[in-house]
């Protein structure tokens, strides 16, 4: 029976030697376990949300002319300020007219000689129609006598048009203001040689009201074609922000394009803006703010909740086990400290707000909720 106590006595051995082992793995198990994260943890909610959904825009004028000349010569007058206010009609640039007026003079004096050429070939045609009646006369003459006629007045008709053709360029050496605007700085000073149709004198463009042009999401064409069949006489749904700086007179919807830019996605939204101080400027870039009035709740959490990992957003959801997990969300428009989620959480649902930033997915999370 005790034959060989060495062999019991070796494997009680192991077994206390195995029992050791299996409590230190267990406690350095515990050990390098990552403890409970303190976190506070804020339910999900809802609301009737109104805020501004913004577009990066440009301020263009309704009505803008490059002027260039009509006829090529050298600027003889500038009468006007640089960034001045014009008139409809108001004389701008001369240029030299002498040659214009030269060839006006002398296109109204060969008229005055066809006029008298054809007043001779009428008084021979009359002739020969006389001599004609009493056989006086060959009837191959009379018949030359009236083309002779007819020639004369079809060049008395050129001469007529010649005379409009360089009458109307002797006008076209005074440039004048095309509508009531304001002008730029002039590119040409007098002295300065141009050419018909090449050279930019300088642009004019209206500054009353200004255009502003901004992109929309084809998806949102429904929403403005429906703000653009329902504007109101008075109404701040548009308004124009530079910056911080919000401008004071709120804008109107004029048009949409009349198709969908295929490269971007996009269709360009107008609107007209009042410009009573001169504050706006053609080529100003801003923002346009659009009033959006949520028909349905929006859901909103705190935005100190979201962090972003390559471009998208995430946020810890509490589960039942004391653990969070980290599920995508579409966030929407900021509103103060809060942001709308349009996508990825329900209301009712608990989140982290607080020690965000040492979670990681399947984390243990304590809080003194």
């Amino acid at each position: 029976m005790y034959s060989n106590p060495i062999h019991y006595f070796t494997a009680a051995l192991s077994i206390v030697f195995l029992t050791s082992c299996d409590k230190k793995e267990e406690q350095k198990a515990a050990q390098q376990a990552p403890p409970a994260v303190a976190v506070t943890l804020e339910e999900v909610t809802t609301t009737n949300a109104v805020y501004y959904d913004e577009y990066p825009a440009s301020i263009t004028p309704i009505n803008q002319v490059e002027l260039r000349p009509q006829v090529t010569g050298f600027i003889t007058g500038v009468h006007f300020q640089d960034g001045a206010r014009v008139k409809k009609g108001q004389l701008l640039y001369s240029i030299d007219a002498q040659l214009y007026s030269a060839n006006y003079e002398q296109a109204v004096a060969n008229l005055k000689v066809q006029e008298a050429n054809v007043n001779k070939a009428q008084k021979d045609a009359d002739r020969y129609h006389e001599l004609d009646k009493n056989d006086a006369v060959a009837k191959q003459l009379v018949d030359n006598a009236d083309a002779a006629l007819e020639v004369a007045k079809k060049q008395a008709e050129a001469a007529k048009a010649n005379i409009s053709a360089v009458s109307t360029s002797v006008r076209y050496t005074k440039v004048y203001a095309p509508f009531d605007g304001v002008i730029g700085i002039s590119l040409v000073k007098p002295g300065a040689a141009v050419s018909a149709g090449q050279t930019l004198l300088n642009t004019v463009s209206t500054d009353g009201q200004l255009a502003v042009d901004f992109g929309v999401d084809q998806k949102e064409i429904y929403r403005f074609a429906t703000l653009l069949k329902n504007r109101a006489s008075k109404d701040s749904t548009f308004t124009l922000a530079f910056g911080p700086d919000i401008y004071p007179h709120p804008g109107k919807i004029q048009l949409l394009d009349r198709a969908v830019d295929p490269q971007t996605g996009t269709i360009k939204t107008r609107l007209i803006f009042p410009n009573p101080d001169n504050l706006l400027r053609a080529g100003m870039t801003g923002t346009v703010r659009v009033l959006n009035r949520a028909s349905t709740k929006s859901v909103v959490i705190p935005y100190k909740a979201v962090t972003e990992q390559l471009g998208e957003f995430f946020v810890y959801v509490a589960g039942d086990s004391s653990k969070v997990s980290q599920r995508r969300i579409v966030v929407g428009q900021p509103l103060g400290t809060k942001i709308i989620v349009k996508e990825g959480l329900k209301e009712g649902e608990k989140i982290a707000v607080e020690g965000v930033q040492n979670l990681r997915e399947g984390a243990l999370i304590k809080t003194d909720k």
